[in-house]
C-alpha cells in the first residue's frame, strides 16, 4: 500500500499580515492530483491543520472542500487528521463522528474511557491497500498536553527522569500493545505524533515550544523497533530523526515564515509492504508564491545596493495580484536615514510584489556589521526572547530550568486558549 505523509498545513496563516489562502488552495488542488497520480491509498495529516484555535471561515471551507473532492474522487481513500498544538483537540473531536461516515479519521484529543483513563483502542486507524484488505495498523497519536499525561510515581529531582516524557512513552506504549493485538502477519505498524523530537532542526520564527518547551524534546526510542513507519508534525523542516529513515516530519507544504524560504517544502510518499517500508519519496510541492529576501540568508545590505538590488528584481508583469511576490528587504545603515521606508516602496512601485518586512540594522560607528546586533521590533520577537529579556533586566544569568519550564506551561495555555 501507499501512504502519502504530510502535516503542518496551517491554514488560516497570514504572512506579516497577508492571506495565504491562494497558496493553500493551490497546494490542496496539487495534493489531489498526487493522490491519484501516485495511487495513494492512505493520507495522514501530522497535525497543525489549521495555525490557530479558531480557524477562520474560508480556511475551514479550504479543509472541507478539499475533502469532499477527495472522497468523491478517491473514495476508497483512507484519511487520518491529527491536532497539533495549533489546533483545537475539542473543535476537531466535534467534527469526527460526521467525517468518519465518510471514511475520515479524525484525532483531537487522546480519547478516554468513561471511567477518565487513557483509551489507546480509540487511536487505532486500520489503514487498506488498493484492494480493500487491511495493510497497517496506525496508532494516530495526536499532540499531547500535559494534561493528557498520567500521573507517575516519579520524584521530583530524580536525575536523568523526565516526569513528561515518561508520560508520553508510557502513552505510547499502551497504544503500541493495544496495536500489536490486532496485528496480523504481513501488517504494518504505523505510528503518528506531533512533537518536539531531540536533534530536530527549529523554525525559530514560526514554531511554538511545546510540552514544556524544547527543555523536553523527545528521544527516538520512544517509538518501537517494529514500527515500519512513523509519520510527524510540528518542525516545518522536512528531515529524518536520529538518523533513522523511517521516523521522519515530513515538513510544511508552505514557508510559514521568511526564513523557511530555502526549505525544500514536500510531502512524503511511503510505500509499505509485507509489514514494513519497502520505498519512500519526497514529493517536492511547487511554490505558489515567490519569495524574495535582499540581500538574502539573514544578511544585511548598504542601502544603495539594497534599492539597486530591488530595482532589478526579476518580476512576472503578468502574475495576477495573488501571485506577487512577498519581499522581504534588510538594511544596513551608519546612521538614520528617515526617507528609508519611501525610498524602498518607491523602488517598488507600480511593480509586481509586497512589501512584507522592512529590517534596518543601525552600525553607528562604522564598525562591521557581524560586531553589531540588528534592531529588533517588537512583532518580531518570541515570547521565550521577551521573557529571557526582562529576566535578564532584573537578575543575572539565565532563569533557571524550572522556571522556563513553568513558564512554557502558561504560554501554552494562553496560546491554546486554556
Amino acid at each position: 500500500m501507499r501512504l502519502l505523509h504530510t502535516a503542518d498545513w496551517h491554514l488560516g496563516q497570514t504572512l506579516h499580515g497577508l492571506t495565504r489562502e491562494y497558496e493553500h488552495s493551490r497546494f490542496l488542488d496539487w495534493l489531489l492530483d498526487r493522490i491519484g497520480e501516485h495511487a495513494v491509498d492512505a493520507l495522514i495529516i501530522a497535525g497543525d491543520l489549521f495555525d490557530g484555535q479558531n480557524p477562520p471561515i474560508p480556511s475551514l471551507m479550504l479543509f472541507h472542500r478539499f475533502l469532499a473532492s477527495a472522497k468523491a474522487r478517491f473514495p476508497r481513500l483512507d484519511v487520518v487528521v491529527l491536532a497539533g498544538n495549533h489546533d483545537s483537540a475539542s473543535r476537531l473531536d466535534a467534527s469526527a463522528p460526521l467525517l468518519a461516515a465518510l471514511g475520515v479519521a479524525v484525532i483531537g484529543a487522546p480519547p478516554l474511557r468513561p471511567d477518565g483513563r487513557f483509551d489507546p483502542a480509540g487511536l487505532l486507524v486500520p489503514l487498506h491497500d488498493r484492494d480493500g484488505l487491511v495493510a497497517a495498523r496506525c496508532v494516530a497519536m495526536p499532540h499531547l498536553r500535559p494534561a493528557d499525561l498520567p500521573a507517575l510515581p516519579i520524584e521530583d529531582g530524580v536525575e536523568g527522569v523526565d516526569p513528561l516524557i515518561e508520560g508520553v512513552r508510557q502513552l505510547y506504549d499502551q497504544a503500541v500493545t493495544a496495536a500489536r493485538a490486532c496485528l496480523n502477519a504481513d501488517e504494518a505498524l504505523v505510528l503518528t505524533g506531533h512533537c518536539y523530537m531531540r536533534g530536530g532542526a527549529l523554525s525559530d520564527l514560526s514554531e511554538r515550544k511545546i510540552l514544556g518547551g524544547n527543555l523536553h524534546a523527545l528521544p527516538v526510542d520512544i517509538f518501537p523497533a517494529d514500527a515500519a513507519y512513523v509519520a510527524l508534525g510540528h518542525l516545518h523542516r522536512a528531515q529524518a530523526v536520529g538518523g533513522l529513515e523511517h521516523v521522519r516530519y515530513s515538513g510544511s507544504p508552505l514557508p510559514l515564515a521568511l526564513d523557511e524560504e530555502s526549505y525544500p517544502h514536500q510531502v512524503m510518499l511511503v510505500e509499505l509492504a509485507e509489514g514494513r517500508m519497502v520505498g519512500r519519496q519526497a514529493l517536492p510541492v511547487p511554490r505558489a508564491v515567490p519569495i524574495h529576501r535582499i540581500p538574502g540568508g539573514g544578511r544585511f545590505a548598504p542601502p544603495d545596493a539594497t534599492l539597486e538590488a530591488l530595482r532589478a528584481l526579476p518580476l512576472d508583469a503578468d502574475a495576477p495580484r495573488e501571485r506577487w511576490p512577498f519581499v522581504e528587504v534588510s538594511v544596513a545603515l551608519a546612521s538614520p536615514r528617515p526617507a528609508l521606508r519611501e525610498e524602498v516602496e518607491a523602488a517598488l512601485a507600480g511593480r509586481p510584489a509586497r512589501l512584507v518586512k522592512l529590517a534596518v540594522r543601525l552600525t553607528g560607528d562604522g564598525a562591521a556589521l557581524a560586531d553589531h546586533a540588528p534592531a529588533v521590533e517588537l512583532s518580531d520577537l518570541e515570547p521565550e526572547d521577551v521573557f529571557h529579556r526582562l529576566y535578564q533586566r532584573h537578575h543575572q544569568g539565565e532563569p533557571p530550568p524550572d522556571l522556563m519550564a513553568a513558564f512554557q506551561q502558561v504560554l501554552m495555555s494562553v496560546q491554546e486558549g486554556a
